[in-house]
């Protein structure tokens, strides 16, 4: 820790973001705009890819590359009191914008990781689905799954323990802020980590709806940046989770619902 350095939270903490991660945001959500009134976020949903003929390593990365979008909308609302510290702790040091960057690249690697596991992870549902024909007439019982799954996680103590760590920048950057680039990849790795096991579930739910569904984006973004930041927000993960069970429930219950809510 430095000298005249202070990890104590900004009184206004959307204030002073660095430009590159608000235009980062915003370019984002501008893309998934355009995919949704064009019609071309179809062309990106995780199942056309899988069943494009494509070698499957193609479509992964194919799905990478909207999923960085994806990330970029959905995520880093929710992580802006963080950057915005840490870019304000780290502005007397050598080179902090290269800093900030390592710090944002490896937390990209984090949420990219988890896009391919959800990615190959599908690739072998697929094919379940395929070799299961009571499956493959049933998708209710996959899409309302994955909300039951969402909805049971909120309950947990794993989504308690990181939701903790992300709803205090300060607590979290005090005990492990050193200067340089090398200390701040260590630091994007740690709360990527943090932020994946308190979001993964909501992320899913993300993922089993499509890249480019502005509602689902939209409504799991709010969720997400309510939780971890909002003025009660640790509060509403149990009436959130209790949703998400009702909304899982009512899928199984009416399989109509499945096509209009995640629109397979």
């Amino acid at each position: 820790m430095i000298a005249g350095e202070s990890l104590r939270p900004p009184a206004r903490r959307w204030l002073g973001v660095p430009p590159g991660v608000s235009v980062a945001t915003a370019v984002a959500w501008a893309m998934a705009l355009v995919a949704q009134a064009t019609g071309r976020g179809e062309l990106l949903r995780h199942d056309e890819l899988i069943h494009s003929g494509r070698p499957l390593w193609a479509g992964l990365g194919v799905h990478l590359l909207a999923w960085q979008v994806m990330t970029a909308a959905m995520m880093l609302p929710s992580s802006l009191p963080l950057i915005r510290l840490l870019a304000t702790v780290s502005a007397n040091q050598n080179r902090p914008r290269v800093g900030l960057s390592a710090f944002l690249a490896c937390y990209a690697v984090i949420w990219t990781g988890f896009g391919a596991l959800a990615f190959l992870g599908d690739a072998m549902l697929h094919e379940t689905v395929d070799a299961t024909p009571w499956l493959a007439a049933h998708p209710e019982v996959i899409g309302g799954g994955v909300l039951l799954l969402a909805g049971a996680f909120q309950f947990s103590s794993l989504k308690d323990k990181c939701l903790k760590e992300c709803r205090h920048p300060g607590g979290f950057l005090l005990p492990r802020y050193q200067r340089g680039t090398a200390a701040a990849f260590q630091l994007g790795r740690q709360h990527g980590l943090f932020c994946a096991g308190c979001c993964w579930a909501l992320m899913l739910v993300g993922f089993a709806a499509g890249v480019a569904n502005l509602w689902w984006m939209a409504a799991l973004t709010a969720l997400m940046v309510f939780e971890k930041t909002g003025r009660g927000g640790d509060r509403g993960v149990r009436p959130i989770g209790l949703a998400l069970l009702a909304l899982g429930v009512a899928v199984l219950a009416s399989p109509a619902l499945q096509s209009a809510l995640l629109g397979s």
